[in-house]
């Protein structure tokens, strides 16, 4: 399974914005500009709870599992590899829904003296704080679930005897 990389959620960040930002400008000289649902912020802080929880337990039982703890209940490699697919496949998303969500808000600033356009620009930033969460989260869950390199499988020149 291959790491997140930084680089592909920026990009993913500033292509959505950038696309969010015109369609924000096309759709409101067209007509209406659809609004930001108060819900955005509120579903994506909670995913971000989720992965975050996940990934506390799995540290939990992985570290308990490492000192051999009685009664240490193991993690299944199965079960973390879903772990990890669904926080690699939550950060994507989130990447993609904090441009949208930010290209909108970016739109949204120049009309800030209207109230319904200002609280569409505050739904639209709390949405991007809250993607960042999820984004911190999966990274987070991927650390966590990251198995350590082993030093006696490396190639290298063979002890001498």
């Amino acid at each position: 399974m291959k790491q997140l990389r930084l680089k592909v959620l920026a990009g993913l960040f500033i292509a959505a914005g950038i696309l969010s930002w015109g369609a924000a400008r096309l759709w409101d000289s067209v007509g209406t500009l659809p609004s930001v649902p108060l819900a955005a912020p509120i579903v994506l802080a909670a995913i971000a709870a989720v992965l975050t929880a996940t990934a506390l337990s799995l540290r939990a039982r992985l570290r308990a599992q490492r000192e051999r703890r009685p009664g240490a209940k193991g993690v299944e490699p199965l079960m973390a590899a879903r772990a990890v697919v669904f926080g690699q496949a939550s950060a994507l998303v989130a990447a993609l829904v904090a441009g949208m969500y930010a290209g909108t808000g970016v739109f949204l600033l120049a009309s800030l003296d209207v109230p319904a356009r200002r609280d569409q620009a505050l739904y639209a930033g709390l949405s991007v704080l809250a993607a960042i969460g999820v984004i911190a989260a999966a990274l987070f869950l991927e650390h966590v679930c990251k198995l350590p390199d082993d030093e006696d499988d490396t190639p290298g020149p063979a002890p001498a005897a």
